[in-house]
């Protein structure tokens, strides 16, 4: 198996260090990240300037633009022949709920989807960040067994693990995605000039973390397994909204 390894914390994080470490007892592994810190990316590209990638001294691919830059980077230009699977972590942190729309992790893990390569997003649940090879071993232990029950075409994996010791991970759990509060709003502060800044405030408060989702399995101790789909249309709405169209006289 060949896998094209990416994040969203740069290409020197600590957590695609340790995943790279797991993954490589089972499958040929090309890491290709960010030269730099690019989380809350999502799914943006880098449109105006050339990008560049760099081999360092232990291998890996270091990349002036985003996560999703880095993926296509790596499968159209730096992976010959092309990866069997993309995964994309070890995240500093949680990718639960809402969060997923927002991550540069998982933006990483979708652009290898849409270029035609299962993927897999992986994430690390805890303030102290204290157990990435947990967060390793489950992965690679999951994606052993994609090799028998490949994703669906239009599916990507989110993994998220509690910050345990692996003889404390109760378990994996299939959950959904869990919803948060509204974010706090932006504080405002000074720079030394006295000219104002900005800073986005706390992530608001689980709203949805009731059982079933992705919330709730990772504070029990499990690790949480949501797959995700790259359509976003929302089928119950098309007959409602195919109805009151037809309505429209746009000659009138």
């Amino acid at each position: 198996m060949r896998i094209l390894l990416s994040n969203d914390d740069g290409v020197n994080a600590f957590g695609i260090k340790a995943l790279f470490d797991e993954l490589i007892k089972i499958a040929d592994v090309t890491v290709v990240a960010p030269d730099r810190n690019c989380s809350g990316a999502s799914n943006s590209l880098t449109l105006l300037n050339p990008l560049r990638a760099q081999k360092l001294d232990n291998g890996f691919y270091s990349v002036n633009g985003t996560p999703t830059d880095s993926v296509h980077l790596g499968i159209s230009q730096l992976m010959d022949p092309a990866p069997d699977l993309v995964v994309a972590g070890i995240n500093h942190g949680a990718n639960l709920g809402d969060d997923t729309l927002y991550s540069g992790t998982v933006a990483a893990a979708t652009e290898g989807r849409h270029m035609g390569m299962p993927a897999v997003a992986v994430s690390l649940v805890g303030k102290h960040e204290n157990n990435f090879k947990t967060a390793a071993i489950v992965a690679a232990q999951f994606i052993e067994r994609l090799k028998e029950h490949p994703l669906p075409a239009d599916q990507i994996i989110n993994l998220n693990v509690p910050d345990l010791s692996i003889e404390d991970i109760k378990g994996i759990k299939v959950t959904r995605l869990g919803h948060r509060h509204k974010a706090e709003t932006m504080k405002m502060s000074k720079d030394p000039w006295q000219r104002k800044i900005y800073w986005y405030g706390a992530l608001g408060a689980e709203l949805d973390a009731g059982e079933g989702t992705d919330f709730h399995a990772v504070s029990q101790g499990y690790a949480s397994v949501t797959p995700l789909t790259v359509d976003m249309t929302a089928y119950k709405s098309m007959q409602t909204m195919t109805e009151w169209v037809s309505e429209f006289n746009l000659r009138e």
